[in-house]
């Protein structure tokens, strides 16, 4: 939600309150995924881009898959037409989500080769870089845990210099998540994305 309808809520409750009741029970009878790829139909239609951002990475983690999405956009197209649909998919590329990466559609996923684990002491988070893509690094009680460096909210990549402690504050929104956990502990509700991560031949990989 933008910070213009955050201050509507507060400010206005009264009168902003029953929109979003009213957009809450329009959809009360659709499970969530089919209410998510509505959205991002809908966002695709008015062509807003920050909205068409949020509201596919939501669809992404309730459980859509980017097959799903593409067909839901597809078979909009009576509605949207295929220059709305190209609109969408230039986003989508420049969001660069592994997940709709055309070797992993409809394939599997890959091991990519982090760092040596070597030198790294317990608790320490590391920023690093693999095949196009950043993740923050930390070796926790229970073990190595790799998290996206991309904030779910609208897939800002995070810097190294957001980070105090444990604490990762996205500079865009001012999510802030806990790395001990990724879990989003300041403004948003959505946690960080983890990769599954394996050590091999004293070198830390991960899938996506």
């Amino acid at each position: 939600m933008s910070d213009a309808l955050t201050y509507l809520v507060k400010a206005r409750p009264d009168a902003v309150g029953h929109y979003f009741a009213f957009l809450k029970n329009c959809g009360k009878h659709l499970d969530p995924k089919t209410r998510d790829l509505i959205s991002v139909v809908n966002k695709v239609h008015s062509q807003t881009e920050r909205g068409f951002r949020q509201y596919l990475g939501r669809a992404l983690r309730n459980g859509c898959t980017p097959m799903e999405v593409l067909d839901a956009l597809l078979m909009a197209f009576p509605t949207l037409g295929l220059a709305k649909i190209v609109w969408a998919v230039d986003i989508i590329l420049d969001m660069e989500l592994p997940e709709f990466d055309p070797g992993a559609l409809g394939g599997e996923s890959q091991w990519h080769d982090l760092m040596a684990i070597d030198g790294v002491a317990p608790g320490e988070i590391r920023r690093v870089d693999s095949d196009g893509r950043s993740v923050f690094v930390r070796l926790g009680e229970e073990g190595w845990q790799v998290y996206d460096s991309r904030c779910p909210h609208q897939t800002t990549d995070i810097p190294h210099l957001a980070l105090e402690g444990c604490t990762l504050t996205c500079p865009k929104h001012d999510w802030a998540f806990d790395l001990r956990s990724g879990d989003c502990i300041k403004k948003g509700n959505s946690p960080l994305k983890r990769w599954p991560s394996q050590v091999v031949d004293g070198r830390l990989q991960a899938r996506w």
